[in-house]
C-alpha cells in the first residue's frame, strides 16, 4: 500500500524546453510571431506598440490613448464593440507600460475571423470620443484619488521619486489636474505617432491555424497604415538620486505603514542578474525566504515582506517591501539589514540553497507550460530586449550557482549605505 507519511522524493528538473516561435515578416513589414501550441480551439492575438509613459509629452497620455481603443473606431460604437466581442465570446485587454502599449485579444477559432475585424476596426480607426472620454477620464480620476490615500502607494511613489528624481520619465507621476488635460487632440497626437505598421508586432499563441494566419496578413499586414514609419526611440535619462537616508510621510489616520526600501543594482542585461536573482529570492522573493522566516514566522511583525530586482531600462531596483504596524517599523528595517549581513558573512546551507533552486525550477516551468503563457515569455523577450538564449542561461544560473557565489553577490550588492528607506504612515 502506498505510504502516506513518507513524501515522494524531490527530483531535479533533467531537461528544460521552451516552445520557439516561428517568426514571419508580412507584406507590410511588420512582425508576425506565431506559438503553435494547445489542443483547444481557442487563440490569444496580442499586438504590441512600442511606444510608452517613457514617450508621452504629458502625465497619462499613453494609458489614455490606449485605454479609448474599445470607446469608439470606425462605425461602432463603444456599446457596439462590447456586444460584438461578448457576443462571439471573446475578450479584450488593454494596458500600457513604460515604453509599449498590449492589445490582447482571446478569441475561439470559430469566431476570430469576426472579432480581428473588430480589433482591427479599433486599431486602425479609433473616434475618441469626448463623451466617452469625459467619463473613463473621470472614472479613472475617482480611483486615483482614493488610491492617493493608500500608504503602499504613497510609499511606492515616494521612493521611486527619491532614487531617479522627480523630473525623470520614472520618478514622475501624474497628479489629479492631469485627468482634466487629456483631451480626444492629445491622443490623437500620441497615435498619430507611435499606432501606425512600422511600429507594431504581432504574437498569435494556441491552436493557430492557417485560416487564422491569413485572417490576420489580411487585416494587419497586407499594406501600410497609419501615419508616420518611424520606430519609437527610448532615450536614456540618468536619474538624480536624492540624499536622504530616511524619508517619512505621514498619514494621521494611517492604522498602519507601508515600508519600502530600495537602491539601484544592475538591469537585466547585466552577466550578474540571473545569479543575484537567484540571491535575492532567498533573501525575500518566496514565501520561505529568509525575510518571511524572520520577520513574519518568528517576530510577527507583519503578515508578509517580500523582496526583488524591479526591472527598468538601463536599470535595475533592488526592492524591499511590507506594510505592518506603526510601531514596528524601525524594529523590522533593523531585522533586514541582520538578515543581509547573514548573507554577506556566512554561507548558506545547502539544504537551504537547494530548496530555493527548486522553488525557482518549478515556478519556471509553471510559467511557460501553456500556450498562452509562452506568448507572454516571448513578449517580454522582445520587450525587455533580451536574445532567445534568454530562458536557457536563466535555467542554468539556478542549476550552477553555489553557497560561495550567494555570498558574494550578497558582498557585492547589499549595500546598505545605499538603500533608502521610505515610510508612509503614522507617527508613533
Amino acid at each position: 500500500m502506498l505510504d502516506r507519511t513518507t513524501p515522494p522524493p524531490i527530483r531535479q528538473l533533467s531537461e528544460f524546453s521552451i516552445t520557439r516561435p516561428d517568426r514571419r515578416t508580412m507584406k507590410n513589414g511588420m512582425p508576425l510571431n506565431i506559438i503553435h501550441a494547445g489542443n483547444e480551439d481557442v487563440v490569444r492575438f496580442d499586438l504590441l506598440i512600442g511606444g510608452g509613459q517613457w514617450n508621452q509629452e504629458q502625465p497619462l497620455q499613453a494609458m489614455f490613448t490606449n485605454r479609448m481603443l474599445r470607446e469608439g473606431a470606425g462605425n461602432l460604437t463603444s456599446a457596439q464593440i462590447a456586444e460584438r466581442l461578448d457576443y462571439y465570446g471573446a475578450w479584450l485587454e488593454l494596458s500600457s507600460s513604460v515604453n509599449y502599449g498590449f492589445i490582447t485579444l482571446y478569441s475561439l477559432n470559430k469566431y476570430f475571423a469576426r472579432t480581428l475585424a473588430v480589433i482591427s476596426e479599433m486599431i486602425k480607426a479609433p473616434a475618441f470620443p469626448a463623451k466617452e472620454l469625459s467619463v473613463v477620464a473621470d472614472t479613472n480620476k475617482q480611483q486615483f484619488l482614493v488610491n492617493s490615500t493608500r500608504v503602499e502607494m504613497i510609499a511606492r511613489k515616494q521612493l521611486n521619486k527619491a532614487l531617479f528624481g522627480p523630473e525623470h520619465p520614472f520618478g514622475r507621476y501624474a497628479v489629479a489636474e492631469d485627468y482634466d488635460r487629456i483631451t480626444p487632440e492629445v491622443l490623437r497626437s500620441f497615435y498619430q505617432k507611435y499606432y501606425h505598421s512600422g511600429n507594431c508586432s504581432v504574437y498569435i499563441s494556441g491552436k493557430v491555424t492557417s485560416e487564422i494566419i491569413r485572417c490576420i496578413e489580411d487585416s494587419l499586414g497586407s499594406g501600410q497604415w497609419g501615419e508616420v514609419t518611424e520606430k519609437a526611440v527610448t532615450t536614456l535619462v540618468s536619474p538624480v538620486t536624492a540624499k536622504e537616508k530616511r524619508i517619512f510621510i505621514e498619514r494621521e489616520d494611517a492604522l498602519q505603514s507601508s515600508l519600502k526600501m530600495g537602491c539601484f543594482v544592475m538591469d537585466r542585461h547585466h552577466p550578474d542578474f540571473l545569479k543575484t536573482r537567484v540571491m535575492v529570492t532567498l533573501f525575500g522573493g518566496y514565501f520561505g525566504s529568509r525575510l518571511m522566516s524572520n520577520i513574519r514566522e518568528d517576530k510577527g511583525y507583519t503578515y508578509g515582506i517580500g523582496a526583488g530586482i524591479v526591472s527598468y531600462p538601463g536599470t535595475g531596483i533592488l526592492a524591499v517591501s511590507t506594510e505592518a504596524a506603526n510601531e514596528y517599523v524601525d524594529s523590522i528595517i533593523t531585522e533586514v539589514y541582520r538578515e543581509m549581513d547573514k548573507l554577506c558573512n556566512d554561507l548558506v546551507p545547502q539544504e537551504e540553497l537547494e530548496m530555493v533552486k527548486n522553488y525557482m525550477l518549478g515556478d519556471l516551468c509553471r510559467s511557460y507550460e501553456g500556450p498562452f503563457s509562452l506568448s507572454d515569455a516571448w513578449i517580454y523577450i522582445e520587450t525587455a530586449g533580451l536574445d532567445e538564449c534568454f530562458f536557457i542561461r536563466s535555467l542554468d544560473a539556478i542549476r550552477g550557482i553555489t553557497r560561495e557565489e550567494i555570498r558574494i553577490l550578497a558582498q557585492k550588492y547589499f549595500c546598505k549605505e545605499n538603500l533608502i528607506e521610505v515610510i508612509a504612515g503614522k507617527k508613533v
